[in-house]
């Protein structure tokens, strides 16, 4: 461990999401300094837009001054929807919260560089514990609708309530209800009972969802953490020309909404942990390779990146009197086969903006012949039952109308990204998509969807990127950073360390090397805390393991024991 007297912090981390917040925390708790660089805002309950048709505060793009916390890439194999906060996609997320299966750790870069199946489980159950993980107590009409479509598909067995970091409260109290700290032995925020109003993805106004802000990052805070929002980093660079950043690194960033005039910071850290998303974590290392202010990275940074093999379907009901918005973003599953597993999630009654990402249900061969298939199967919906046709492609009630599939898949499928200038915008370089082709739509989602609508007296409803752009949707961007035994085949080691540099870290979704089939955030949750734990004290001597050893125990105690 370096000696950092001379620094300003022991560590910078370069954003807040589940990897930055599960850090902050625990190397705070180390007795470590700790600043937090975040570009979004910091959100409250009194801020948060209501539905996201105020989409100023709901989309994430600076440069047409648009500063919420979702943003949406379009590259040229796939839309990403990822978030930016103070404390990350949690904001934004619908905080379903699975373990993939075990055959996710004998896959890809990092199959055999521990004893996965063996060591995750005891991280896995910390951060369930820390997120408040519990079944859905408030399943809506959506979740009864699901049961009964994979009860007509033969596969009802497989039906299940999310797993999701929600306080519901006591049983028999009010939804509403507020509480003290629950989770904390009261060093955390008052909390209220979820009201199930469908709002998670849109930011929960109501003090029930398990965002990092009130878990992590919050207790992180209470220790004495700093958390520096509405900036962006722009630089890092080794300390004293020492290549290796043996002497620490100066950390240069720039106010993050600033148009003309962008003043710059700089600060010193002994280390620095790169946690700003799959995607934001590798522009950022692109950058600062290209630029030589990190030039030994991995040439292996952009290679693999998964999407879990995702597709976004629904079924939306023109009329019906049922309210399909209520209950929490996600609240439950079924698997249609051993590889492919459906998700229903929703928006608030009124938030319809989303509508605009969805069009009817189409099938065909991907590729510019299935924008025929698509005027086709508009034509038919049209001139079959024109007023029911134009409402369910009208933005009108679509939340309370529609039931959305988020499909995923555990077979392997990757792409690369590169840094380049797009031909349309060359004053600088960007993230660009390239190899082969990710499925547009999966084959056997489309099946069940047509046949579950037809049954139930619904309209299909397939993703606009799939027809427009031939590119599927995901909100789940892995990968990027691979986890591996050597720079030629990762970026980072098993410790999540950066080859080739002391003291640089990546702890966020571009570290993982599988497509887990199932909403990461809690195996990114999981995994920073096994990072976390080879992490000793600050206190501890070189060489001191019985002080690491007592400390990872530390950070493997319950929250209510580690708070």
């Amino acid at each position: 461990m370096k000696q950092t007297q001379q620094h300003d912090y022991d560590y910078v981390i370069v954003g807040s999401g589940f990897g930055g917040s599960v850090s902050a925390y625990r190397l705070s708790r180390k007795g470590y300094k700790v600043l937090v660089v975040e570009q979004g805002r910091r959100w409250t309950p009194d801020n948060l837009p209501k539905t996201n048709w105020r989409f100023w505060d709901y989309l994430w793009m600076p440069l047409l001054a648009l500063r919420g916390f979702l943003s949406l890439r379009l590259f040229k194999h796939v839309m990403i929807l990822h978030g930016n906060a103070v404390g990350g996609g949690s904001i934004t997320y619908a905080q379903t919260l699975l373990v993939p299966p075990d055959s996710v750790w004998k896959d890809g870069n990092w199959a055999g560089l521990d004893q996965w199946q063996a060591c995750m489980p005891e991280h896995y159950a910390t951060a369930k514990r820390m997120l408040g993980v519990t079944e859905n107590k408030r399943p809506g009409p959506a979740d009864a609708r699901l049961r009964e479509m994979a009860r007509m598909v033969g596969v009802e067995e497989s039906f299940y309530y999310t797993q999701v970091g929600v306080f519901f409260g006591k049983d028999g109290d009010a939804a509403g209800t507020q509480y003290p700290d629950p989770y904390f032995d009261g060093q955390g925020p008052a909390r209220k009972s979820c009201i199930g109003c469908g709002a998670c993805m849109v930011g929960c106004r109501h003090d029930a969802k398990n965002t990092l802000d009130k878990n992590y990052l919050y207790l992180a805070e209470q220790q004495g953490v700093q958390v520096q929002a509405q900036t962006r980093v722009v630089d890092v660079q080794p300390l004293n020309g020492q290549a290796d950043g043996r002497d620490g690194y100066v950390v240069t960033s720039v106010p993050a909404f600033a148009r003309l005039f962008k003043k710059r910071q700089q600060v010193t850290a002994a280390n620095v942990i790169f946690a700003a998303s799959s995607l934001g974590t590798q522009g950022l290392l692109f950058d600062l390779k290209e630029r030589g202010s990190l030039p030994n990275i991995s040439d292996d940074l952009g290679k693999r990146v998964r999407t879990n093999a995702e597709s976004i379907l629904g079924v939306r009901y023109p009329g019906t009197r049922e309210d399909l918005s209520k209950g929490v973003a996600i609240g439950s599953g079924i698997y249609i086969d051993e590889h492919t597993h459906i998700e229903v999630f929703r928006y608030p009654d009124g938030s319809n903006l989303m509508s605009a990402l969805f069009t009817v249900l189409t099938g065909g061969r991907a590729g510019v012949a299935r924008v025929a298939y698509w005027l086709g199967a508009m034509l038919r919906l049209l001139l079959r039952s024109p007023v029911r046709g134009l409402r369910a492609l009208l933005p009108w009630r679509w939340a309370r109308e529609t039931m959305g599939f988020l499909v995923m898949q555990t077979l392997e499928g990757h792409i690369d990204m590169r840094w380049q200038r797009r031909w349309y915008w060359p004053f600088r370089k960007t993230l660009t998509s390239h190899g082969e082709p990710i499925p547009t739509f999966i084959p056997e989602a489309n099946a069940f969807t047509e046949k579950v609508a037809k049954a139930t007296g619904g309209v299909g409803l397939s993703s606009m990127s799939e027809i427009a752009f031939n590119v599927p949707m995901t909100a789940h961007c892995m990968g990027g950073c691979a986890m591996a035994d050597s720079p030629e085949r990762g970026v980072i080691d098993a410790q999540n360390r950066i080859f080739n540099y002391r003291g640089l870290y990546v702890v966020d979704g571009s570290m993982l090397s599988a497509n887990l089939g199932v909403n990461p955030s809690l195996t990114i949750t999981a995994l920073a805390e096994r990072a976390m734990s080879f992490i000793p004290h600050k206190s501890a001597r070189p060489g001191d393991s019985a002080q690491a050893g007592a400390d990872a125990a530390s950070a493997h105690a319950s929250p209510r024991q580690a708070a």
